[in-house]
Protein backbone atom coordinates (compact mmCIF):
# COMPACT_ATOMS: atom_id res chain seq x y z
CA UNK A 1 0.00 0.00 0.00
CA UNK A 2 1.27 3.50 -0.92
CA UNK A 3 1.83 5.72 2.37
CA UNK A 4 4.43 8.32 1.43
CA UNK A 5 4.34 11.64 0.11
CA UNK A 6 7.13 10.67 -2.13
CA UNK A 7 5.54 7.53 -3.66
CA UNK A 8 2.59 9.14 -4.47
CA UNK A 9 4.27 11.47 -6.27
CA UNK A 10 6.27 9.49 -8.31
CA UNK A 11 3.25 7.17 -9.21
CA UNK A 12 1.90 10.87 -10.05
CA UNK A 13 4.65 12.13 -12.49
CA UNK A 14 4.62 8.34 -13.91
CA UNK A 15 0.78 9.43 -15.16
CA UNK A 16 1.89 12.74 -16.05
CA UNK A 17 4.80 11.54 -18.66
CA UNK A 18 2.93 8.58 -20.18
CA UNK A 19 2.98 8.46 -23.79
CA UNK A 20 -0.42 7.34 -24.01
CA UNK A 21 -1.62 9.89 -21.72
CA UNK A 22 -2.42 13.32 -21.46
CA UNK A 23 0.12 14.82 -19.03
CA UNK A 24 1.62 17.24 -21.69
CA UNK A 25 -1.41 19.00 -22.40
CA UNK A 26 -2.97 18.91 -18.42
CA UNK A 27 -0.21 20.45 -17.42
CA UNK A 28 1.99 23.66 -18.39
CA UNK A 29 4.40 23.27 -16.04
CA UNK A 30 5.90 20.31 -14.01
CA UNK A 31 7.58 21.23 -10.80
CA UNK A 32 9.67 17.72 -10.70
CA UNK A 33 12.60 18.49 -8.55
CA UNK A 34 10.74 21.49 -6.17
CA UNK A 35 7.85 18.56 -5.61
CA UNK A 36 10.40 15.85 -4.82
CA UNK A 37 12.31 18.43 -1.83
CA UNK A 38 8.39 19.18 -0.79
CA UNK A 39 7.61 15.60 -0.85
CA UNK A 40 10.81 14.59 1.05
CA UNK A 41 9.94 17.28 3.35
CA UNK A 42 6.20 16.08 4.07
CA UNK A 43 7.59 12.06 4.52
CA UNK A 44 10.08 13.29 7.47
CA UNK A 45 7.96 15.60 9.43
CA UNK A 46 5.37 12.32 9.35
CA UNK A 47 8.09 9.97 10.28
CA UNK A 48 8.85 12.55 13.53
CA UNK A 49 5.37 13.21 14.06
CA UNK A 50 5.03 16.79 12.95
CA UNK A 51 2.80 17.49 9.94
CA UNK A 52 2.09 20.82 9.43
CA UNK A 53 -1.47 20.25 8.37
CA UNK A 54 -4.09 17.98 6.83
CA UNK A 55 -2.55 18.76 3.43
CA UNK A 56 0.87 18.23 4.73
CA UNK A 57 2.63 16.09 1.75
CA UNK A 58 -0.92 16.29 -0.60
CA UNK A 59 0.04 16.34 -4.02
CA UNK A 60 -1.78 19.48 -5.46
CA UNK A 61 -1.71 21.24 -9.02
CA UNK A 62 -2.43 24.84 -9.64
CA UNK A 63 -4.40 26.73 -12.01
CA UNK A 64 -1.87 28.82 -14.42
CA UNK A 65 -3.52 31.72 -13.88
CA UNK A 66 -1.70 31.74 -10.23
CA UNK A 67 1.37 33.57 -9.85
CA UNK A 68 4.63 31.72 -8.85
CA UNK A 69 7.69 33.97 -7.58
CA UNK A 70 9.94 34.17 -10.33
CA UNK A 71 7.56 32.92 -13.37
CA UNK A 72 5.65 34.39 -15.70
CA UNK A 73 1.68 33.68 -15.74
CA UNK A 74 0.45 32.78 -18.50
CA UNK A 75 -2.92 32.28 -18.20
CA UNK A 76 -4.19 29.99 -20.77
CA UNK A 77 -2.46 32.33 -23.29
CA UNK A 78 0.18 33.13 -26.19
CA UNK A 79 0.30 36.87 -25.03
CA UNK A 80 0.95 36.78 -21.83
CA UNK A 81 4.05 34.54 -22.23
CA UNK A 82 5.91 38.00 -22.56
CA UNK A 83 4.48 39.21 -19.25
CA UNK A 84 7.42 40.16 -16.33
CA UNK A 85 8.00 37.08 -13.97
CA UNK A 86 5.94 37.33 -10.88
CA UNK A 87 7.93 38.82 -7.80
CA UNK A 88 5.79 36.63 -4.88
CA UNK A 89 3.92 33.45 -4.73
CA UNK A 90 -0.08 34.19 -4.82
CA UNK A 91 -1.71 33.92 -1.52
CA UNK A 92 -3.12 30.98 -2.15
CA UNK A 93 0.20 29.40 -3.49
CA UNK A 94 1.68 30.27 0.12
CA UNK A 95 -0.57 29.34 2.11
CA UNK A 96 -0.52 25.66 0.15
CA UNK A 97 3.50 25.70 0.72
CA UNK A 98 2.76 26.65 4.24
CA UNK A 99 0.49 23.76 4.73
CA UNK A 100 3.62 21.43 3.44
CA UNK A 101 1.42 20.68 0.40
CA UNK A 102 3.41 19.12 -2.14
CA UNK A 103 3.20 21.64 -5.87
CA UNK A 104 3.23 19.45 -8.53
CA UNK A 105 2.55 21.44 -11.54
CA UNK A 106 0.75 24.21 -13.23
CA UNK A 107 -2.67 23.21 -15.27
CA UNK A 108 -3.74 24.10 -18.30
CA UNK A 109 -7.34 26.08 -18.87
CA UNK A 110 -9.13 28.02 -21.26
CA UNK A 111 -7.19 31.66 -22.23
CA UNK A 112 -7.62 33.76 -19.76
CA UNK A 113 -10.60 31.33 -18.13
CA UNK A 114 -13.23 32.97 -19.93
CA UNK A 115 -15.27 29.84 -21.32
CA UNK A 116 -17.10 27.09 -19.57
CA UNK A 117 -16.21 24.43 -22.41
CA UNK A 118 -12.37 23.81 -22.01
CA UNK A 119 -11.34 24.76 -25.25
CA UNK A 120 -6.99 26.00 -25.71
CA UNK A 121 -6.05 26.70 -29.14
CA UNK A 122 -2.77 27.79 -28.44
CA UNK A 123 -1.90 24.93 -25.33
CA UNK A 124 -4.19 22.51 -26.35
CA UNK A 125 -7.65 21.03 -25.23
CA UNK A 126 -7.31 18.02 -22.38
CA UNK A 127 -10.05 15.43 -23.02
CA UNK A 128 -12.60 14.60 -20.28
CA UNK A 129 -10.99 12.31 -17.78
CA UNK A 130 -13.91 9.31 -18.93
CA UNK A 131 -13.75 10.16 -22.58
CA UNK A 132 -10.77 12.00 -24.58
CA UNK A 133 -13.03 12.78 -26.66
CA UNK A 134 -15.30 14.65 -24.92
CA UNK A 135 -14.81 18.38 -23.41
CA UNK A 136 -12.86 18.25 -19.63
CA UNK A 137 -14.85 21.48 -18.63
CA UNK A 138 -13.51 24.65 -18.27
CA UNK A 139 -12.24 26.95 -17.29
CA UNK A 140 -9.99 24.94 -14.79
CA UNK A 141 -9.89 22.48 -17.29
CA UNK A 142 -6.66 20.88 -16.82
CA UNK A 143 -7.47 21.06 -12.95
CA UNK A 144 -10.49 18.55 -13.10
CA UNK A 145 -8.81 16.06 -15.46
CA UNK A 146 -5.19 16.31 -13.56
CA UNK A 147 -7.31 15.22 -10.30
CA UNK A 148 -9.41 12.30 -11.88
CA UNK A 149 -6.80 11.30 -13.96
CA UNK A 150 -4.69 10.38 -10.87
CA UNK A 151 -2.17 13.03 -12.06
CA UNK A 152 -2.85 14.85 -8.59
CA UNK A 153 -4.31 14.31 -5.44
CA UNK A 154 -6.07 17.96 -5.07
CA UNK A 155 -6.59 20.83 -7.89
CA UNK A 156 -6.52 24.41 -6.95
CA UNK A 157 -9.15 26.58 -10.41
CA UNK A 158 -10.99 29.68 -10.11
CA UNK A 159 -14.67 30.05 -10.90
CA UNK A 160 -16.41 33.16 -12.48
CA UNK A 161 -19.50 31.35 -13.39
CA UNK A 162 -18.98 28.01 -12.88
CA UNK A 163 -15.24 27.23 -13.87
CA UNK A 164 -14.36 24.99 -10.41
CA UNK A 165 -18.20 23.56 -10.23
CA UNK A 166 -18.08 22.78 -14.35
CA UNK A 167 -14.73 20.52 -14.62
CA UNK A 168 -15.69 18.80 -11.44
CA UNK A 169 -18.97 17.72 -12.72
CA UNK A 170 -18.01 16.54 -16.00
CA UNK A 171 -15.29 14.48 -13.96
CA UNK A 172 -17.12 13.31 -11.50
CA UNK A 173 -15.47 15.22 -9.14
CA UNK A 174 -16.18 17.76 -5.95
CA UNK A 175 -15.76 20.93 -6.46
CA UNK A 176 -16.09 24.12 -4.42
CA UNK A 177 -16.87 27.87 -5.14
CA UNK A 178 -16.63 29.98 -2.07
CA UNK A 179 -18.27 33.05 -0.68
CA UNK A 180 -15.71 35.07 -2.29
CA UNK A 181 -14.40 37.01 0.14
CA UNK A 182 -13.68 34.13 2.11
CA UNK A 183 -10.16 32.94 -0.20
CA UNK A 184 -8.18 35.83 -1.37
CA UNK A 185 -7.29 35.99 -5.05
CA UNK A 186 -4.02 37.95 -4.70
CA UNK A 187 -1.84 36.90 -7.28
CA UNK A 188 -4.75 35.78 -9.48
CA UNK A 189 -5.43 36.58 -13.03
CA UNK A 190 -7.99 38.73 -12.94
CA UNK A 191 -11.03 37.91 -15.46
CA UNK A 192 -14.08 39.74 -13.01
CA UNK A 193 -13.14 41.56 -10.03
CA UNK A 194 -16.88 41.56 -9.16
CA UNK A 195 -17.26 37.55 -9.71
CA UNK A 196 -13.80 35.89 -9.16
CA UNK A 197 -13.52 32.93 -6.39
CA UNK A 198 -10.76 30.14 -6.25
CA UNK A 199 -11.22 26.87 -4.78
CA UNK A 200 -10.69 23.32 -4.62
CA UNK A 201 -11.49 19.79 -7.09
CA UNK A 202 -10.97 16.81 -5.08
CA UNK A 203 -12.02 13.20 -5.18
CA UNK A 204 -14.53 13.90 -2.04
CA UNK A 205 -16.10 16.32 0.58
CA UNK A 206 -13.38 15.88 3.00
CA UNK A 207 -10.47 16.30 0.92
CA UNK A 208 -12.46 19.97 -0.35
CA UNK A 209 -13.52 20.92 3.27
CA UNK A 210 -9.36 20.51 4.34
CA UNK A 211 -8.14 22.49 1.23
CA UNK A 212 -11.15 25.21 1.80
CA UNK A 213 -10.13 25.51 5.14
CA UNK A 214 -6.24 25.79 4.23
CA UNK A 215 -6.84 28.38 1.54
CA UNK A 216 -9.11 30.88 3.78
CA UNK A 217 -6.45 30.42 6.48
CA UNK A 218 -8.50 29.01 8.67
CA UNK A 219 -7.24 27.16 12.05
CA UNK A 220 -9.77 24.75 12.73
CA UNK A 221 -10.45 22.97 9.78
CA UNK A 222 -13.47 20.01 11.37
CA UNK A 223 -16.77 20.38 9.71
CA UNK A 224 -19.91 19.72 11.69
CA UNK A 225 -21.42 16.57 11.76
CA UNK A 226 -24.75 16.60 9.64
CA UNK A 227 -27.41 14.56 9.06
CA UNK A 228 -29.67 14.04 6.19
CA UNK A 229 -32.85 13.47 7.87
CA UNK A 230 -34.23 17.09 8.47
CA UNK A 231 -32.34 18.71 6.05
CA UNK A 232 -34.46 21.60 4.23
CA UNK A 233 -33.65 20.89 0.61
CA UNK A 234 -35.37 23.77 -2.20
CA UNK A 235 -35.40 22.40 -5.87
CA UNK A 236 -35.34 25.98 -7.65
CA UNK A 237 -37.38 24.48 -10.65
CA UNK A 238 -37.96 26.62 -13.49
CA UNK A 239 -35.37 28.26 -15.98
CA UNK A 240 -32.45 25.84 -14.71
CA UNK A 241 -34.03 23.03 -15.08
CA UNK A 242 -35.02 23.89 -19.34
CA UNK A 243 -33.19 21.84 -21.91
CA UNK A 244 -32.27 18.97 -19.42
CA UNK A 245 -31.35 15.67 -20.92
CA UNK A 246 -32.91 12.52 -19.65
CA UNK A 247 -29.78 11.43 -18.04
CA UNK A 248 -29.51 14.33 -15.84
CA UNK A 249 -32.76 14.66 -15.35
CA UNK A 250 -33.22 11.47 -14.35
CA UNK A 251 -30.20 10.98 -11.85
CA UNK A 252 -30.99 13.86 -10.40
CA UNK A 253 -34.74 13.17 -9.57
CA UNK A 254 -33.57 9.87 -8.36
CA UNK A 255 -30.96 11.92 -6.01
CA UNK A 256 -33.69 13.55 -4.41
CA UNK A 257 -35.75 10.70 -3.87
CA UNK A 258 -33.09 9.10 -1.98
CA UNK A 259 -32.45 12.38 0.31
CA UNK A 260 -36.28 12.73 0.58
CA UNK A 261 -36.48 8.92 1.82
CA UNK A 262 -33.66 9.52 4.44
CA UNK A 263 -35.51 12.15 6.15
CA UNK A 264 -34.40 15.54 4.49
CA UNK A 265 -37.50 18.25 3.83
CA UNK A 266 -37.36 18.32 0.00
CA UNK A 267 -39.43 21.25 -1.81
CA UNK A 268 -39.72 22.77 -4.65
CA UNK A 269 -39.30 26.51 -4.57
CA UNK A 270 -40.35 29.23 -7.22
CA UNK A 271 -37.21 31.52 -7.44
CA UNK A 272 -37.25 32.36 -11.19
CA UNK A 273 -38.14 35.81 -10.21
CA UNK A 274 -34.95 36.50 -9.00
CA UNK A 275 -32.57 34.14 -10.64
CA UNK A 276 -34.15 36.25 -13.82
CA UNK A 277 -32.54 39.49 -12.62
CA UNK A 278 -29.25 37.96 -12.92
CA UNK A 279 -29.47 37.88 -16.85
CA UNK A 280 -31.77 41.43 -16.95
CA UNK A 281 -29.02 43.15 -15.06
CA UNK A 282 -25.77 41.62 -17.06
CA UNK A 283 -27.94 43.01 -20.25
CA UNK A 284 -26.63 43.41 -23.03
CA UNK A 285 -22.87 42.60 -21.47
CA UNK A 286 -21.81 40.79 -18.07
CA UNK A 287 -19.82 42.07 -15.40
CA UNK A 288 -17.19 39.32 -17.03
CA UNK A 289 -16.92 40.79 -20.45
CA UNK A 290 -17.06 44.55 -19.12
CA UNK A 291 -14.19 43.93 -16.37
CA UNK A 292 -12.27 41.52 -18.63
CA UNK A 293 -12.35 44.30 -21.47
CA UNK A 294 -10.77 46.43 -18.71
CA UNK A 295 -7.90 44.14 -17.87
CA UNK A 296 -7.13 43.59 -21.83
CA UNK A 297 -7.55 46.96 -22.82
CA UNK A 298 -4.06 47.43 -23.61
CA UNK A 299 -3.99 43.90 -25.79
CA UNK A 300 -7.08 43.85 -27.61
CA UNK A 301 -6.32 46.09 -30.44
CA UNK A 302 -2.50 45.92 -30.30
CA UNK A 303 -2.49 41.99 -30.30
CA UNK A 304 -5.85 40.88 -31.45
CA UNK A 305 -4.75 38.02 -33.92
CA UNK A 306 -3.52 36.42 -30.91
CA UNK A 307 -6.32 35.80 -29.23
CA UNK A 308 -8.24 32.86 -29.22
CA UNK A 309 -11.46 34.07 -31.25
CA UNK A 310 -13.99 32.83 -29.31
CA UNK A 311 -12.55 34.94 -26.28
CA UNK A 312 -11.52 38.10 -28.22
CA UNK A 313 -15.55 38.53 -29.37
CA UNK A 314 -16.57 38.03 -25.55
CA UNK A 315 -13.73 40.52 -24.29
CA UNK A 316 -14.37 42.91 -27.15
CA UNK A 317 -18.79 43.22 -26.72
CA UNK A 318 -17.31 44.44 -22.93
CA UNK A 319 -16.57 47.69 -24.44
CA UNK A 320 -19.93 47.92 -25.41
CA UNK A 321 -21.33 49.37 -21.94
CA UNK A 322 -20.49 53.05 -20.63
CA UNK A 323 -19.25 53.43 -17.49
CA UNK A 324 -22.67 54.83 -16.20
CA UNK A 325 -23.86 51.56 -17.28
CA UNK A 326 -21.48 49.51 -15.16
CA UNK A 327 -21.78 51.69 -12.23
CA UNK A 328 -25.51 51.20 -12.40
CA UNK A 329 -25.08 47.50 -12.93
CA UNK A 330 -22.87 47.41 -9.56
CA UNK A 331 -25.43 49.11 -7.69
CA UNK A 332 -28.99 46.73 -8.81
CA UNK A 333 -26.33 43.54 -7.98
CA UNK A 334 -26.02 45.13 -4.21
CA UNK A 335 -29.69 45.92 -3.89
CA UNK A 336 -30.37 41.98 -5.10
CA UNK A 337 -27.44 39.93 -3.08
CA UNK A 338 -30.07 40.47 0.57
CA UNK A 339 -33.29 40.11 -1.39
CA UNK A 340 -32.03 36.42 -2.26
CA UNK A 341 -30.41 36.04 1.09
CA UNK A 342 -33.73 36.35 2.89
CA UNK A 343 -35.16 34.24 0.52
CA UNK A 344 -32.53 31.71 1.19
CA UNK A 345 -33.16 31.78 5.34
CA UNK A 346 -35.57 28.81 5.46
CA UNK A 347 -33.21 26.38 3.31
CA UNK A 348 -29.97 24.71 4.11
CA UNK A 349 -29.26 24.37 0.29
CA UNK A 350 -31.20 24.39 -2.98
CA UNK A 351 -30.17 21.13 -5.30
CA UNK A 352 -30.10 21.30 -8.94
CA UNK A 353 -28.31 19.27 -11.98
CA UNK A 354 -24.48 21.52 -11.72
CA UNK A 355 -24.79 21.75 -15.51
CA UNK A 356 -28.20 20.32 -17.98
CA UNK A 357 -26.34 17.50 -19.74
CA UNK A 358 -22.68 14.91 -19.72
CA UNK A 359 -19.87 16.14 -21.63
CA UNK A 360 -20.61 16.97 -25.26
CA UNK A 361 -17.99 15.59 -27.96
CA UNK A 362 -15.32 18.39 -28.75
CA UNK A 363 -15.85 17.80 -32.39
CA UNK A 364 -19.41 19.21 -31.56
CA UNK A 365 -18.45 22.33 -30.04
CA UNK A 366 -15.49 23.13 -32.62
CA UNK A 367 -18.23 25.20 -34.68
CA UNK A 368 -19.15 28.61 -33.39
CA UNK A 369 -22.66 28.44 -33.54
CA UNK A 370 -22.83 25.17 -31.22
CA UNK A 371 -19.43 26.92 -29.01
CA UNK A 372 -21.64 29.99 -28.22
CA UNK A 373 -24.96 28.02 -27.97
CA UNK A 374 -23.00 25.37 -25.48
CA UNK A 375 -21.32 27.12 -23.84
CA UNK A 376 -24.39 29.78 -22.86
CA UNK A 377 -26.20 26.10 -21.63
CA UNK A 378 -22.88 24.87 -19.82
CA UNK A 379 -22.76 28.11 -17.78
CA UNK A 380 -26.53 29.45 -16.48
CA UNK A 381 -27.06 27.36 -13.85
CA UNK A 382 -23.97 27.99 -11.77
CA UNK A 383 -23.07 31.44 -13.12
CA UNK A 384 -26.25 32.70 -11.42
CA UNK A 385 -24.72 31.83 -7.65
CA UNK A 386 -21.50 33.38 -9.04
CA UNK A 387 -23.89 36.48 -9.50
CA UNK A 388 -25.64 36.33 -5.86
CA UNK A 389 -22.42 35.77 -4.41
CA UNK A 390 -23.47 32.04 -2.45
CA UNK A 391 -21.18 29.05 -2.07
CA UNK A 392 -21.74 26.27 -4.19
CA UNK A 393 -20.51 22.52 -4.46
CA UNK A 394 -20.72 20.14 -7.15
CA UNK A 395 -20.67 16.33 -6.16
CA UNK A 396 -21.22 13.32 -8.66
CA UNK A 397 -24.67 11.41 -8.44
CA UNK A 398 -24.04 7.67 -8.73
CA UNK A 399 -26.32 6.61 -11.22
CA UNK A 400 -25.88 3.93 -14.06
CA UNK A 401 -24.54 5.99 -17.43
CA UNK A 402 -20.85 5.95 -18.05
CA UNK A 403 -20.60 9.60 -17.87
CA UNK A 404 -21.10 11.29 -15.10
CA UNK A 405 -23.21 13.78 -13.26
CA UNK A 406 -22.99 16.69 -11.03
CA UNK A 407 -25.64 17.41 -8.09
CA UNK A 408 -24.90 21.31 -7.28
CA UNK A 409 -25.72 22.11 -3.74
CA UNK A 410 -25.98 26.03 -2.87
CA UNK A 411 -25.90 27.37 0.57
CA UNK A 412 -26.12 30.10 2.26
CA UNK A 413 -23.77 33.35 1.58
CA UNK A 414 -21.01 33.12 4.01
CA UNK A 415 -21.50 29.83 5.27
CA UNK A 416 -19.65 27.38 3.22
CA UNK A 417 -18.35 25.53 6.39
CA UNK A 418 -22.23 25.01 6.76
CA UNK A 419 -22.62 23.84 3.50
CA UNK A 420 -20.04 21.54 3.46
CA UNK A 421 -21.15 19.75 6.11
CA UNK A 422 -24.34 18.83 4.50
CA UNK A 423 -22.32 17.87 1.15
CA UNK A 424 -20.67 15.58 3.43
CA UNK A 425 -24.02 14.28 4.67
CA UNK A 426 -25.43 14.01 1.32
CA UNK A 427 -21.97 12.11 -0.18
CA UNK A 428 -22.62 9.89 2.52
CA UNK A 429 -25.86 9.01 1.86
CA UNK A 430 -24.74 8.30 -1.65
CA UNK A 431 -21.92 5.70 -1.05
CA UNK A 432 -24.41 3.85 0.81
CA UNK A 433 -25.27 0.54 -1.57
Amino acid sequence: MTTTASQRLEEALVRVDDETGQGKIVFTKVYRDEARRAAEAADHRARVGTPLSALDGAIVSIKDLLDVAGETTTAGSIISRDGPPAKVDADVVRRLRAAGAVIIGKTNMTEYAFSGIGLNPHYGTPGNAHDRSRIPGGSSSGAGVSVASGMAEIAIGSDTGGSIRIPAALNGLVGLKPTQNRVSREGAFALSYSLDTLGPLAPNVAVVAATDAILAGEVNDALAQRAVAGLRVGIPRGMLFAETEDVVASAFENAMSRLSTAGARVSDEPLDDLLRQSTRVQSPVSFAAVEASHVHKDTLDTRAKDFDPMVRKRLARGRELDAPGYVGMLRERTHLLPVMDLRLADFDVLALPTIPFVAPRISDVLDEDNFVRTNALILRNPAVFNFYDLPALSLPIPHDGALPVGLMLVGQRGRDRDLLAVGAAVEALFSQV
